[in-house]
């Protein structure tokens, strides 16, 4: 369940976003739960419950940027996309790392299409556990802690951000489809980076952390994007 929080005081706009989500969510089967404020003080009351909030930023009292402001003070990481008539307003927006704006009257094709990129950045940000399996038994390996994973001969090799590597069975194919939407990325067939770890690229290479691996010419320009789509969405800040 995400939650979802709308900060508008003109109920024809909040209603409008409304049903905006409630349509996004049958259209992707998706579930949300929404709650409206006509208030910034009555949401700053409730902050850290919520995953996306759409603010409105001329608001009664409170404004919606300074709302923001005193939001990030104990929120970071929530995800704010600024509701508003003045697109001027989209370069202080950024000082308060706002993830996105819409310019008043909003449409459905452009509401959609933002929503769904913040659904990718939330997705990036889940932790997923995998069951590493080997013949001696079976390993539960958190995502979060993952470095990459390596082909290796027949094996996979699990690389932690501990230090230890865990051998398991299986296909590189099988386990980018089980990360499908997270910071993961392939930079060659025989490795599989997550890109929190990623700490330079170089020419041909990308550091993981110590490890220095080899970026094939095919999946340059693939695992390039996925990086900078990755920093883009605030990744590089966690």
């Amino acid at each position: 369940m995400t939650e979802i929080a709308i900060v508008e005081d003109e109920r024809e706009h909040s209603a409008r976003l409304k049903e905006y989500l409630d349509r996004y969510s049958a259209e992707r089967g998706c579930a949300l739960h929404t709650e409206i404020f006509e208030r910034a003080d009555d949401f700053l009351k409730k902050c850290g419950s919520f995953d996306i909030v759409f603010m409105d930023i001329e608001l009664p009292d409170t404004d919606g940027m300074t709302a923001v402001k005193r939001l990030r003070e104990n929120d970071k990481k929530v995800l704010v996309i600024f509701v508003t008539n003045l697109a001027q307003y989209a370069v202080k927006g950024y000082e308060v790392s706002a993830f996105d704006f819409i310019v008043k009257p909003v449409g459905y094709y452009d509401f959609a299409m933002k929503l769904r990129r913040a659904f990718e950045c939330l997705n990036k940000r889940c932790k997923h556990e995998l069951w590493v399996a080997s013949r001696q038994g079976k390993k539960l390996v958190s995502a979060d802690k993952l470095k990459y994973v390596e082909v290796m001969k027949h094996a996979l090799l699990f690389h932690l951000a501990n230090g230890e590597t865990v051998t398991g069975t299986g296909t590189l194919k099988s386990v980018a489809s089980k990360l499908d939407g997270t910071s993961f990325a392939l930079c060659n067939q025989c490795y599989f980076v997550n890109l929190k770890y990623v700490t330079e690229v170089r020419g041909g290479s990308v550091f993981v952390g110590d490890d220095e691996l080899q970026i094939s010419i095919p999946k340059k320009k693939e695992f390039l994007r996925a990086l900078n789509d990755w920093l883009a969405t605030g990744g590089g800040t966690e």
